[in-house]
């Protein structure tokens, strides 16, 4: 796969004057990831509502890193649930030996992660549908991270504690090299991605209804 050898040899070239050099094999390696991510935003639309995918930009923010290489070694890509009535993206990240999918509430406004800590100080289904078979032999569990202790007004010693410290609600799926260069790839991250959607359906459904189940939209 020319996209992978192009970000592995990035790595090895991380500077302007080598990327400005080879600005046609940049370009073509876009095209190659555009064209993965293009494969995914037909299929995923199928079968979920998304606004236009977003492609992130190659080019590093160096203004606040202890590393100031200007590229990034992958190439990243961001669909989002289309909103008020969805919620939640979902994320494809191809790199060299580090290929992911994830999904999830990367980083929920004050009121919606008061929100979903209410409901998992109330209810079940979050630890129910993250406990499901398929998703913990797929996914392994929730990741993201979590403060130290129990947030003000939740009771320290409740049986989902874990889960309500909880800040960040993500999904993460990884994939391998040869896997990403199958026929197939689109096929399984796709797959995955109906894995994660009752986990999207629930937290929505938190976050876009009222204490007594009505559509606040």
């Amino acid at each position: 796969m020319f996209l992978f050898n192009y970000l592995n040899t990035l790595k090895q070239n991380n500077n302007r004057e080598w990327f400005d050099a080879n600005k046609r094999d940049y370009e073509k390696a876009k095209n190659e990831a555009t064209s993965i991510f293009d494969a995914i935003n037909l299929e995923l639309s199928k079968i979920d509502d998304f606004g236009k995918y977003r492609i992130y930009r190659i080019y590093r923010d160096v203004r606040f890193s202890l590393d100031k290489t200007p590229y990034k070694n992958h190439f990243g890509a961001i669909y989002m649930r289309k909103q008020p009535n969805n919620r939640g993206s979902f994320y494809v990240h191809l790199e060299p030996d580090n290929s992911f999918v994830g999904g999830g509430f990367w980083s929920p406004e004050k009121d919606d992660l008061l929100k979903i800590r209410q409901a998992i100080a109330i209810e079940d289904d979050l630890e129910i549908i993250l406990n499901d078979k398929i998703l913990k032999k797929e996914l392994g569990g929730l990741l993201g991270e979590a403060v130290k202790t129990a947030p003000k007004g939740f009771d320290k010693n409740h049986s989902r504690i874990a889960l309500i410290r909880q800040k960040q609600f993500l999904l993460k799926k990884s994939f391998t090299d040869k896997e990403v260069m199958a026929d197939d790839f689109t096929k399984k991250v796709i797959e995955t991605y109906k894995t994660m959607h009752p986990f999207f359906l629930y937290m929505t459904d938190v976050l876009t209804t009222d204490a007594n189940g009505e559509p606040l939209f």
